[in-house]
């Protein structure tokens, strides 16, 4: 039975279909049989990010209405042939969507995978509670910033209300020269502040938000792509290897990096 984990946040914005993808990519890239479902019904960008947005025939609510089984409406990606992504419906039609419906259609894809990934919806509404329902575990998506943090706290109150065998957290979007110039939190204490299992951390790169609308995954060789890597690794191996988003900024050559950027 596969580990289905939604992942969400409770400000937009932090990156939460991203990580989604490349988490799905990089647990694919083990051999692992994942499947990604798009729940922001509405305003999905899912299959955008992976590139597959002219391929999807069928979506979610076609699967809940019956037009189709749930291994029809999935689409397999080209480059990884264990990932594939179930799209959401481009048009608003919330009131057809209940929670067991989505539920019905996840347990049904865990009978065939190792992971389900959930995109969530942004926020605490209905449409939270919905992708909430249907998982097992939860990742929370912050950045280093006080507001995104304070919605992460909230977020995780409500989780704990759930029966979730395991909520962690992952920190996105995170400049190591700004947090050693103390301009930025860092992570440990944003992980004193959530009391939850820090999982991953992932640093502001412009390589993420090329390849997010270009379609696809990071590629090899970059700094986000081994915290990818890194996060990949301390979720489906429980180990704790963060992303040292600080390293290339220590030192003397660091710090000339540091002041560099920072007039830029």
């Amino acid at each position: 039975m596969a580990r289905k984990i939604v992942i969400t946040s409770g400000k937009g914005g932090v990156g939460k279909t991203t990580i989604c993808a490349n988490l799905g990519i990089r647990l694919a890239s083990t051999g692992l049989r994942v499947v990604m479902m798009d729940l922001d019904i509405g305003l999905n960008n899912l299959d955008v990010v992976m590139g597959i947005e002219n391929k999807v025939v069928y979506d979610i609510v076609d699967v809940i209405d019956g037009k189709c089984r749930a291994k029809q409406a999935l689409i397999q990606d080209m480059r990884q042939p264990s990932l594939y992504t179930m799209p959401s419906a481009h048009i608003y039609t919330e009131n057809k969507i209940t929670g067991y419906g989505i539920k019905y259609v996840v347990d049904q894809l865990a009978q065939s995978f190792d992971y389900v990934l959930l995109d969530c919806p942004a926020g605490i509404d209905s449409g939270f509670h919905r992708a909430v329902f249907s998982a097992s575990e939860a990742i929370v998506i912050t950045t280093p910033h006080i507001a995104s943090i304070r919605d992460a706290d909230k977020v995780i109150s409500i989780l704990n209300s759930y029966q979730l065998n395991k909520i962690s957290f992952i920190v996105n979007r995170i400049r190591g020269d700004l947090v050693l110039n103390g301009q930025m939190i860092d992570v440990k204490n944003i992980e004193n502040l959530l009391k939850v299992q820090l999982v991953g951390v992932i640093p502001e790169d412009d390589e993420i938000s090329t390849c997010s609308s270009l379609g696809g995954g990071v590629h090899s060789k970059t700094e986000s792509y081994l915290a990818f890597k890194n996060l990949c690794d301390n979720l489906h191996n429980g180990t704790d290897n963060m992303f040292d988003y600080t390293l290339k900024y220590k030192g003397f050559l660091g710090s000339i990096k540091r002041n560099l950027r920072k007039r830029v």
